[in-house]
């Protein structure tokens, strides 16, 4: 199983927001694409992640330990993408006369 990123960021979206429409608005997408991208994962891994009623999101059992293995996780992509991008602005590769 090799769930993808985005959905991984989408579902943490929603948690954090307690709802889609929030979660969307946090990563800039639309309700209906976060809502695809957790339905995603949920598939992707055979566990509902999220409770949902007409008014609320919450994080099932399963989700809330997602949520807590995934936040550290993820944090340090960011900090391992932050680290190559500083590369960027750099001249790079060999000098040839």
């Amino acid at each position: 199983m090799r769930a993808n990123v985005s959905d991984l960021e989408a579902f943490l979206a929603v948690a954090k927001a307690s709802s889609f429409r929030g979660g969307a608005r946090a990563i800039g997408s639309s309700a209906s694409a976060v809502s695809d991208a957790v339905r995603r994962l949920e598939r992707e891994v055979g566990v509902r992640l999220l409770n949902r009623t007409t008014r609320s999101v919450a994080p099932t059992e399963a989700g809330a330990r997602l949520i807590e293995r995934l936040q550290p996780a993820l944090a340090e992509v960011d900090a391992a993408l932050d680290v190559v991008n500083g590369y960027r602005d750099r001249p790079a590769g060999t000098f040839c006369a």
